[in-house]
């Protein structure tokens, strides 16, 4: 299945994207949260949309998608998870995951606005594969790590790169700042995705592809970062993963290149779909 939510910001409901249309599921009776995916949710909307297809309103085209999962307690991200990432960013290579957090409040649709900070000078993008966790996870082994995962969604990891590496301090001041974490067109299940770690990858700014890889080239896969991060803390059923980036971002460029408003991100991933974000200034 494919989750979406759709509808003006706060206001979004429940729906499921097929093969060649959107449809609202309001009348499960059930929004896409951590009750949701802790209670068997999906394999209970897979049952319950057998019988009631028919009676579900269609999704007009240009009504607004929003994240397609409500907000959850958090975002986990993996940095430098891919070589060619880390030798732009003139890293070296982790020999352990390095882990971040992204703020929630951070969360958009997946077409909304990225608005550039207050005072920022060096906004960049992301493409990033994001996990979603289907069951509490804590402690679990490489061995089982997949039967924890409800399925995956595309994110651009928006990053002000100032804030980030010049201030001190941790990463989260330039990950978590408002509009930074576009999520969506839909949130794919995991049967839907054949292998996460072989699935192309991209990104343009104003039509220019400056991201083009593979998760293939992940350090640390899939299964790994599920596993290595529920050693350290309990991973709840909607929290996401953010698995890294790869080579491209506008810091890795010689001289940088950063956003300006006006401009325009457009990404996707092999099974994801494609989320376009125009950048406007603060105000």
């Amino acid at each position: 299945m494919k989750l979406i939510r759709f509808g003006t910001e706060e206001n979004e409901k429940p729906g499921i994207q097929l093969e060649n249309k959107r449809i609202d599921v309001s009348a499960f009776g059930e929004d896409y949260n951590e009750k949701f995916f802790e209670t068997n949710g999906l394999e209970r909307l897979k049952y319950w949309i057998k019988t009631n297809e028919s009676n579900c309103p269609i999704i007009d085209d240009a009504v607004r998608l929003g994240c397609p999962i409500t907000r959850p307690s958090k975002i986990v991200c993996v940095g430098l998870n891919y070589a060619k990432h880390a030798a732009e960013a003139g890293m070296k290579v982790p020999d352990e995951p390095v882990l971040f957090f992204k703020s929630t409040t951070a969360i958009v649709g997946p077409n909304d606005d990225v608005v550039i900070p207050k005072n920022s000078k060096k906004t960049d993008w992301e493409v990033e594969l994001a996990i979603v966790i289907g069951k509490k996870a804590s402690y679990v082994s490489l061995e089982n790590a997949e039967d924890y995962i409800a399925g995956y969604v595309l994110h651009n990891d928006v990053s002000e790169r100032a804030f980030q590496i010049e201030k001190e301090g941790q990463w989260c001041k330039g990950k978590g700042c408002d509009t930074f974490a576009p999520l969506g067109p839909f949130l794919a299940t995991k049967d839907e995705i054949k292998n996460p770690n072989n699935l192309h990858l991209w990104l343009e700014v104003n039509g220019e592809r400056l991201q083009d890889s593979s998760t293939s080239d992940f350090i640390f896969n899939v299964q790994e970062v599920v596993s290595y991060i529920s050693q350290y803390m309990t991973l709840l059923p909607g929290d996401v993963i953010s698995t890294g980036t790869p080579f491209g971002v506008g810091l890795g460029f010689h001289p940088p290149k950063y956003l300006k408003p006006g401009d325009v991100m457009r990404l996707g991933i092999e099974g994801l779909g494609i989320s376009e974000q125009k950048t406007v200034g603060y105000r």
